[in-house]
């Protein structure tokens, strides 16, 4: 009997040479060239000692934060590494450990509901609910997008590792439906005791990803989460509340909030979408026994490039008009054919 898992997750032979190819593209793109050397040697490092196991919490990251060489995908190893600080990263070529010096976090008494989305909470045009697709909402989040190049790091590996880590009861999706029941919006992400760690998002109408983000963050201030981590620095997450606090920081909550009992197993939402819009973060005090907020002081007001913008999941780049202009030039440049190496060789080593 075909898995059903095998059948979603797969990648076509166009589409692996399409990810690999914009994936070495842009790991030689000029502000990230640099992280390839840093990279080669973590890469070298573990190939003469073979190391066992995870690095170790006190690794001293290199530039671009990468720590080590991913062995294992296995539930126990994951939920480890998370406890650690640590994800995984690797949009071609064998996956890294990553843990970088800042990380984009939320108290959610800070998180920031917009007019628009609260007014389209309120007239109900949209359903959420919690782990009801996750492989469909991983697969969306993989998918290509417009106007963005299509470079992911949720390969068909990664999507049946966090599958199973789902069914263990760590990984969790949250779903935005339409009045048709349209999966329109939606991501996943892990909680590991009180502290959840975003993975990606996707959404197919206009802000359906911010209602289900708005509907997620209620519901995990109401189950007594702590802190809410979105690992990149990307403005629309400062947008939303989400702050910048340092590595070490980062740790000091960890070491706590890793070990708390969370919310294990399969979720489901305990309110609409009309009485969530009504949410006051500042004000409406977490559910009985919840977590404290945080103290503003822990916080760095130091945002670097506050302009970038790059989600987890994919790159953003121009917007579609100029993508044809872009590829005639990268056709014509040898830093595109050394790509394309680079690429095949990545695709021969995963």
């Amino acid at each position: 009997m075909t898995d059903p898992r095998q059948m979603l997750f797969r990648e076509t032979p166009v589409e692996r040479i399409r990810r690999v190819v914009c994936g070495a593209i842009w790991a030689l793109k000029p502000d990230r060239i640099g992280l390839l050397g840093p990279m080669l040697r973590v890469w070298a490092h573990d190939i003469v000692r073979r190391p066992s196991g995870l690095p170790s919490p006190s690794a001293q990251p290199t530039a671009g934060g990468f720590v080590g060489m991913v062995r294992d995908l296995s539930v126990p190893t994951l939920v480890a590494a998370y406890r650690r600080g640590f994800f995984t990263s690797g949009h071609i070529g064998p996956l890294k450990w990553v843990s970088p010096a800042e990380r984009c976090v939320l108290s959610f008494r800070d998180f920031h509901i917009g007019k628009d989305v609260r007014r389209l909470m309120r007239q109900g045009r949209y359903r959420v609910t919690f782990d009801q697709a996750f492989d469909r909402v991983i697969k969306n989040c993989a998918n290509p997008r417009r106007a963005v190049w299509h470079v992911t790091w949720i390969t068909p590996r990664i999507m049946h590792a966090y599958a199973a880590l789902h069914d263990a009861g760590h990984a969790h999706s949250y779903e935005v439906w339409n009045a048709e029941g349209e999966l329109v919006g939606g991501g996943y992400g892990v909680a590991i005791g009180n502290i959840f760690f975003g993975e990606s998002q996707f959404f197919r109408e206009r802000n359906a990803s911010k209602v289900g983000t708005t509907a997620l963050m209620w519901h995990l201030s109401r189950w007594g989460f702590a802190l809410a981590d979105a690992k990149s620095t990307a403005s629309a997450m400062r947008d939303l509340g989400f702050r910048i606090i340092s590595r070490e920081t980062f740790r000091e909550y960890l070491a706590q909030g890793a070990h708390h009992d969370g919310k294990p197993g399969r979720w489901s939402a305990e309110a609409g979408t009309a009485d969530i819009a009504a949410w006051n973060p500042q004000t409406d005090l977490p559910h009985e026994g919840g977590a404290p907020a945080f103290r503003q002081d822990i916080f760095s007001i130091e945002t670097k490039n506050p302009s970038v913008s790059v989600p987890r999941g994919v790159i953003s780049k121009p917007s579609s008009d100029s993508l044809t202009a872009r590829l005639n030039i990268i056709a014509r440049s040898p830093i595109a054919w050394l790509a394309i190496a680079l690429g095949a060789t990545a695709a021969i080593l995963e």
